[in-house]
């Protein structure tokens, strides 16, 4: 593919997400596993992009984060943004529920800018790569979770290096690929993100995070259970690594020392535990940083004992985000969750004892399960809550994700409620599969589990837990951000 002419060495490249405007609410594109369209929008800070960035930076190409989203660029000023940069290569995510207005906006930027090169990555398009370079005018499709480092080499090779595998690309007129990708990287090599470049100000909107300036990081790529039927990540991560101890520890220590970060968010699909876990509380003791921050992950029941809550408690973690998806043993084992309905409780009180925030997130509309089985949820969630074993909590409607073992079970059993390929409704505004009874009525208890924030007794626990201004400034965000959710329901 002779490319190799058509730059020069150094490129200006565009990176981040083009405009997602929606009568719907704002889309959640970056570092979501399951996307929905927010009244009161949520913009998470993508840290496999940003990454991707940083890598570019540091090899010399100018750089710029444009994501569209995050910042309330619309199409116009997108535009005449690229009319006046004049980038050679775009560098999106895409996600199932909008993939196909991004094609057309695809189209659309081949037509007024046909020497700009355009890449495309994320878990919808890692699923179905030829797909895309079917139905677009996608240059290169990025398939596999560690984009950043695929990025970095698809620029490497279009100044004339080596073909890396796990791109999809057009040769001649004919749609190619350089076969499966490799999750090979070290991922300690990867360079601390340039917070400035990727315009870190911008994702400062979640109501869960305590302290101001937050961060997310990943010390894992992405889950080590990685075998949630409905989960869409294990396509892009069939393989755990993580990064050192050490190196999240200095990454700390750099946000520390030029921000005065207030609390991490380790987004890692499932936080290491074991030994990795236990260097990681030890440094984070060791350094003092467990009295300059908290820090905050993804966590899985039945994964630690009493012990290692208190180690976390100690080294200064806060919150821990756990998967309840729902208190009906046949679905945990259906969705290969590996744990049981006692384990959610037994977790959720062994962390409550050592002073740890409990997250719990559901799902409803599971095939298999009546309105009865979906109540069963909202009665455990509302349980926990109540009695101060668990402090937050956020449902879903089950979505099964293109390429994920959902979605092939789903279309084998001939489960959809519509054409499967109509990617647009798969963005939990309505039911997607059949339940046993009315679809409408099941997906309804979704509204409803969000009702438990007002209930007198849970009300009461949130104000027993306010100690400061700080609490109370908290604890408005959530007030705010659950009207939110109300509303994205109601409508």
């Amino acid at each position: 593919m002779a490319l190799c002419n058509v730059f020069q060495t150094k490129m200006k490249i565009f990176i981040g997400y083009p405009p997602t405007k929606s009568e719907k609410g704002t889309a959640t594109l970056g570092q979501n596993r399951q996307f929905q369209w927010f009244n009161n929008p949520c913009l998470i800070f993508p840290v496999v992009m940003g990454t991707a960035a940083t890598m570019l930076k540091q090899k010399g190409h100018e750089i710029k984060w444009v994501d569209c989203v995050a910042e309330g660029i619309n199409n116009d000023e997108f535009f005449k943004l690229l009319e006046k940069e004049h980038p050679e290569l775009f560098i999106f995510e895409t996600k199932t529920p909008v993939v196909k207005l991004h094609w057309r906006i695809i189209n659309r930027l081949k037509e007024e800018f046909p020497e700009m090169k355009i890449a495309i990555c994320g878990d919808h398009v890692t699923s179905f790569p030829e797909e895309t370079m079917k139905n677009s005018k996608a240059d290169f499709v990025l398939t596999g979770g560690d984009f950043d480092f695929l990025s970095s080499e698809l620029v490497d090779w279009i100044k004339g290096g080596k073909l890396p595998k796990g791109v999809w690309y057009r040769e001649k007129g004919k749609i190619k690929n350089s076969g499966k990708f490799e999750l090979k990287h070290k991922l300690d090599d990867a360079p601390y993100i340039d917070r400035e470049l990727t315009k870190w100000r911008n994702y400062q909107r979640e109501y869960n995070m305590w302290g101001r300036p937050y961060f997310y990081i990943m010390s894992g790529r992405d889950c080590w259970w990685g075998k949630c039927k409905f989960c869409s990540w294990p396509r892009m991560y069939p393989c755990f690594r993580n990064r050192s101890p050490k190196n999240v520890l200095d990454e700390i220590g750099e946000l520390i020392k030029k921000y005065n970060v207030k609390e991490i968010f380790d987004d890692s699909g499932t936080l290491s535990v074991g030994n990795w876990l236990r260097e990681l509380c030890n440094g984070l003791i060791k350094r003092g940083y467990n009295k300059r921050i908290k820090y905050s992950c993804n966590m899985r029941f039945g994964a630690l004992k009493k012990d290692d809550y208190d180690l976390m408690k100690k080294a200064g973690f806060r919150l821990l985000k756990f998967g309840l998806e729902s208190a009906n043993q046949e679905t945990l084992d259906r969705l290969n969750k590996g744990i049981k309905v006692q384990d959610i409780i037994d977790g959720c009180k062994m962390a409550h004892k050592s002073g740890l925030t409990v997250h719990l997130t559901m799902i409803v509309g599971y095939p298999w399960e009546s309105k009865e089985d979906a109540l069963r949820t909202f009665k455990l969630a509302k349980r926990l809550m109540q009695s101060g074993f668990a402090d937050v909590l956020q449902a879903t409607i089950l979505i099964p994700y293109p390429g994920t073992k959902l979605w092939n079970e789903a279309n084998e059993k001939g489960w959809f409620l519509f054409n499967p390929l109509e990617y647009e409704r798969y963005d939990m505004r309505e039911p997607v599969l059949k339940v046993d009874g009315d679809a409408d009525e099941v997906a309804a208890v979704c509204g409803k589990i969000y009702t438990i924030f007002l209930t007198p007794r849970y009300v009461f626990q949130r104000i027993k837990n306010v100690k400061n201004f700080d609490d109370f400034k908290f604890n408005l965000r959530g007030v705010k951000a659950v009207a939110g959710h109300l509303m994205d329901f109601w409508r």
